[in-house]
C-alpha cells in the first residue's frame, strides 16, 4: 500500500510510529536521524530512540493523496500513534510512573490538533503493548504484565477504554474468561472494538474480546492462533498473523466463526518485503495492515 519514499530516507528521515485511522487512512510519523540514537535492543525501527525535545513530520496517506503535518517540540518518547475521526491524533508512551505533584500518575498521552498543536495530556494506564482508537474517538488499551501486576488500578484489569479527557469509560468488571497477562494486538469493525490478549493461567490461552462501545457489551472467544501479531475481522471471518521475529516471513491464518468458536479455515507462510518486529499489525474494518520494514501491506479478510 505504501513504502517510505527513497527521498525521505536519503534525507535522513526514519519511519517510526504508525497507525491506521477510523477512515482507513495510514499515518506514519517520520523523525530526522539527527534527533535519533540507536539502542542495542530491540532491533528494527523500535530500537531508534529520540532525544528530547524533537521535531517530526506526520504523513497521512489515503488512496493516492498524501498530507504532511509538522509536529514540533515533542517532549515525550512515544510507543503508539493513533488517529482520531476528526484528524486529530494521539502520541502515547506505553509506560508511566507515579507523579510527584497532585495527580497520582504522570501523563503518558498527548492529544494533538489536526495541525500538530498539543491540546491536552492525560494518563491511559501503564505498560501498553496494544492500543487502538474507535470510530467515536475513544481509546482502547490492552496491558502487559508489569501494568497488570503494578500499582495502576485500571491497568490491573488487563483491558480498558478511555475518553479524550483521560477518563475511564469501560472496564471488564469480571466479564473476561480469564485474567489477562499480556495484550497482543487490536482491531476495529464498524462500531465494535476487538482486543487480543493472553492469560497467565495454566488452563488459559489467547482470547479475542469484542466490545461494543455504545453499550459496553463484551464477548470473548478463544483464538485459533496463539499470541497473534495482527488480527482483522469482517462478520464471521477473520485473518490472524504471527511473525517470524526480525525476519521477512509470517504465518497467515484465515478463520471462521461458527456460533461461539473460531476455527481455522486455512494457513499459509508468506514472505513480505521487510523484516517484522513488534507492533507490526493493526486491523481496521475487515483489513489487516502490516508493517514490514519500511513497507506497509494491506490484507483483506
Amino acid at each position: 500500500m505504501w513504502r517510505l519514499p527513497a527521498a525521505d530516507f536519503l534525507h535522513g528521515r526514519r519511519a517510526l510510529w504508525w497507525s491506521v485511522g477510523p477512515g482507513g487512512e495510514l499515518a506514519v510519523l517520520l523523525v530526522s536521524r539527527r534527533f535519533l540514537h540507536r539502542s542495542r535492543y530491540p532491533r528494527g525501527w523500535l530500537g531508534l530512540r529520540p532525544d528530547l525535545p524533537f521535531t517530526a513530520e506526520l504523513v497521512i496517506i489515503k488512496g493516492h493523496e498524501e498530507q504532511r503535518i509538522a509536529v514540533k517540540d515533542i517532549r515525550m518518547r512515544p510507543s503508539h500513534l493513533a488517529l482520531l475521526p476528526d484528524r486529530r491524533f494521539l502520541l502515547v508512551s506505553s509506560r508511566t510512573s507515579r507523579s510527584a505533584t497532585g495527580d497520582p500518575w504522570k501523563p503518558n498521552a498527548v492529544l494533538f490538533s489536526s495541525s500538530g498543536t498539543p491540546e491536552a495530556e492525560f494518563c491511559v494506564g501503564d505498560d501498553i503493548p496494544a492500543l487502538v482508537t474507535d470510530a467515536g474517538g475513544n481509546i482502547w488499551t490492552a496491558y502487559g504484565d508489569e501494568g497488570i501486576y503494578g500499582d495502576h488500578d485500571e491497568s490491573a484489569a488487563g483491558l480498558a477504554g478511555w475518553n479524550l479527557k483521560g477518563q475511564l469509560v469501560w472496564a471488564p468488571q469480571g466479564r473476561l474468561p480469564d485474567h489477562p497477562l499480556e495484550g497482543c494486538t487490536a482491531a476495529t469493525e464498524g462500531e465494535g472494538v476487538w482486543l487480543v490478549w493472553y492469560s497467565g493461567s495454566s488452563t488459559g490461552g489467547t482470547f479475542l474480546t469484542r466490545i461494543t462501545p455504545s453499550t459496553g457489551a463484551v464477548s470473548s472467544y478463544r483464538s485459533p492462533v496463539r499470541d497473534p501479531d495482527g488480527f482483522a475481522v469482517r462478520g464471521n471471518q477473520a485473518v490472524l498473523t504471527r511473525r517470524e521475529h526480525n525476519k521477512p516471513f509470517l504465518e497467515l491464518t484465515r478463520a471462521r466463526l461458527d456460533d461461539t468458536t473460531w476455527s481455522v479455515a486455512g494457513r499459509q507462510r508468506l514472505r513480505v518485503p521487510g523484516r517484522l518486529v513488534l507492533r507490526c499489525g493493526q486491523g481496521r474494518d475487515g483489513a489487516l495492515w502490516l508493517r514490514a520494514g519500511n513497507s506497509w501491506l494491506r490484507i483483506e479478510v
